[in-house]
């Protein structure tokens, strides 16, 4: 897939933008104090697939978050801070990957600077985060409301303040919990900046809405070609929000794994299909392969729609067929077919 070119930045063993693949990151959600818990996050997050880790550093007691973190799992921290540039040479020292601050908020130029070339003195990039909750002033009052327009203007005026001190190791993220206004946002970035883009639906809600705003805002961008690491942001645990951004990035065709093709039953199913796709879906959830699964349950749409997967079973009455790239490879007792399928999947 041609996506649009961006710098390569590379956050401490993992590269975004200028070609390199849709890195996948989710943010620690226990309080900095608890570092035991901090840990078991990350670890958790790390087994799921997460390949950029952030934690929030809210005071200097959690700087010592980041050393144990790091510790624990072998993937980049990104140290997230707000308005204290003390927190992000800090965090810096203690040896963050990455540090999340707007430079337009933590004050004089001075400041700015000092942020700046501490991250350049050690290769730290530095991503700016523009929500559409905390616009600055003077840009809502020009704009009269929340707008695409408005978080692009201030995504290019916190990187200007970055730019003045020959700092463009910069990574860009516009959200808002608008889909519609963060897709046109990020569409308008795209056009005009050469930051890598961090995707993301900010406060998209609980586990079922989270996943349909983040699926329809997140993936949008990928399939124009938009977007370098992404983030679904969902009120749950965060090994939850690896296993989303995983399956998203797999069902566009931008990472390898199991595509699951299965009917969504009617009245001629004659089995459980719904209990069978579950089962199918669980068996091959870290299967690593690029294979596309049909689960079938119905002999009008079933027996085509296998075919047009690389291995595919058609179930009912008690019998099911088993097709691998079109040909249809047998026919087997309902409940020996999972089996069969398990076997035979290594096979296509």
């Amino acid at each position: 897939m041609t996506r649009f070119e961006t710098k390569k930045i590379r956050i401490g063993n993992t590269e975004i933008g200028g070609g390199a693949p849709v890195a996948i990151q989710t943010m620690l959600c226990r309080r900095p104090d608890d570092i035991a818990g901090n840990i078991k996050q990350a670890q958790e997050s790390a087994a799921a697939g997460c390949e950029i880790l952030r934690a929030a550093v809210p005071d200097k007691a959690a700087i010592k978050l980041i050393p144990a973190i790091k510790g624990a799992v072998n993937i980049p921290l990104v140290a997230d801070i707000h308005f204290d540039y003390r927190l992000a040479l800090e965090a810096i020292a203690a040896g963050a990957d990455k540090i999340r601050i707007n430079p337009g908020n933590i004050g004089a130029d001075d400041r700015v600077k000092a942020v700046a070339n501490a991250c350049n003195a050690k290769n730290i990039p530095i991503r700016i985060g523009v929500n559409a909750g905390s616009l600055e002033r003077h840009i809502l009052e020009r704009y009269g409301k929340v707008c695409p327009e408005a978080l692009v203007e201030s995504a290019k005026y916190h990187a200007s303040l970055l730019e003045k001190f020959d700092f463009n190791n910069i990574v860009i993220s516009v959200k808002s919990s608008d889909v519609k206004i963060m897709v046109q946002a990020c569409r308008l970035l795209a056009q005009i900046s050469p930051y890598p883009i961090h995707l993301g639906v900010t406060e998209a809600g609980t586990e079922r809405t989270g996943l349909i705003k983040s699926a329809a805002g997140i993936g949008s961008l990928l399939l124009d070609d938009i977007g370098d690491t992404i983030r679904v942001t969902l009120t749950e645990d965060c090994a939850k929000e690896v296993a989303a951004a995983k399956d998203l990035l797999r069902a566009l065709g931008i990472r390898r794994g199991v595509q699951i093709i299965s009917c969504p039953t009617c009245g001629r199913t004659t089995i459980d299909i719904i209990s069978l796709s579950k089962k199918v879906e669980a068996l091959l959830k870290d299967y690593p392969r690029a294979v596309k699964v049909a689960v079938m349950g119905c002999a009008v749409n079933g027996p085509g729609e296998a075919r047009e997967a690389d291995i595919g079973i058609v179930a009912g009455g008690g019998e099911a067929l088993l097709f691998k790239k079109g040909v249809s490879c047998g026919k087997y007792r309902e409940s020996e077919i999972l089996g069969v399928l398990m076997q035979e999947i290594e096979t296509v």
